[in-house]
């Protein structure tokens, strides 16, 4: 597989589920404005904040407010991690790789991008639950597609591989606001309201009833054990690492277990610190500083992913000539 079709594919499936993990981020804080008790102010500059995106906000915007935070991360085009920004980019990716997907797909990934764009902006500040729940089943849609159309070889492993590490990262960080920022303060610990909060943060994962399977009452600990540490919920961080490690030495055909380059080795140390990490002492020693040393590695693994599979290498002249000759 080309190179430049390889890295169109990753990127297409990372902007999609970014798109909806920008949806489900949105949706933490919506879900806890319906249910907070009266005296408590709602919190946005933690969304913006938490995407890495908060110095171009307070350029254009300012003081976060619910409006125009919304707007910043769905429809504002100058934000590269706003929903409609990355609709569009998956759409260009997928558009110049249109013979190596379905039909289907690109159907859908261009349906989904017409659907923001043509949303009006008003309508969406009334209805901004229901906005953000089509963008979560119009990737879900993706993803089914992918999943049952396209042939599992090599490009569809380059698509898990880039979907399974978007999720990773934004579970982390979905996790870490919650944890980290959105609690307004200490005297709401163990309260109903500390409830809500993490019931909320559940259902931003589409986690609330496997996790009440699994775990029954909602624990602080369980909650964050569930989304980091559970090797069965597909939208758990673990989960994430082992397959996106699975389908990258399915790429390169190295044995599990071994590595042949820095991403291998990178994402391979990563699944296993998760692995054997255990949900107590990550507590003890602070989940943010954990989560924030982890998305660090994660963008390490990222550059690896390009600096081996994507990027352009200089070509020796004098073998080129050599083969040519020999061809």
């Amino acid at each position: 597989m080309l190179s430049r079709v390889a890295e169109s594919i990753y990127w297409m499936s990372r902007y999609i589920e970014r798109a909806e993990n920008v949806a489900r981020f949105v949706d933490v804080n919506l879900q806890l404005l319906l249910d907070q008790p009266a005296g408590i102010q709602a919190q946005w500059d933690p969304l913006v904040a938490t995407t890495g995106d908060d110095a171009l906000f307070s350029d254009k915007y300012g003081e976060p407010t619910h409006e125009t935070v919304i707007k910043f991360l769905t429809f504002d085009t100058e934000n590269p991690n706003s929903i409609i920004s990355c609709l569009r980019a998956a759409r260009e990716n997928a558009r110049s790789i249109r013979e190596n997907i379905s039909s289907e797909m690109w159907e859908q990934i261009n349906d989904t991008y017409l659907m923001v764009t043509e949303t009006p902006e008003e309508w969406t500040m009334t209805e901004p639950h229901q906005f953000f729940t089509d963008i979560k089943i119009a990737s879900q849609l993706f993803i089914g597609q992918t999943d049952n159309i396209m042939s599992h070889s090599e490009g569809w492993h380059f698509c898990q591989l880039g979907r399974l590490i978007e999720r990773a990262d934004k579970t982390s960080r979905i996790v870490d606001v919650k944890y980290f920022i959105l609690l307004p303060s200490v005297v709401d610990v163990d309260t109903s309201y500390d409830d809500i909060q993490w019931g909320a943060l559940l259902h931003s994962a589409s986690a609330f009833e496997m996790y009440r399977r699994t775990h029954g009452m909602i624990l602080p600990n369980s909650v964050v054990h569930f989304l980091l540490l559970d090797r069965d919920f597909p939208r758990s961080v673990l989960y994430c690492l082992k397959n996106a490690e699975e389908s990258l030495h399915a790429i390169s055909g190295t044995p599990i277990e071994t590595f042949s380059n820095p991403a291998e080795q990178g994402l391979g140390q990563l699944h296993s610190e998760f692995a054997y990490a255990q949900v107590d002492q990550i507590l003890n020693t602070g989940l943010h500083e954990f989560l924030d040393a982890f998305q660090t590695k994660l963008n390490l693994v990222g550059e690896d992913i390009y600096k081996t599979f994507f990027a352009l290498r200089p070509v020796d002249r004098i073998s080129t000539v050599s083969q040519s000759q020999m061809q």
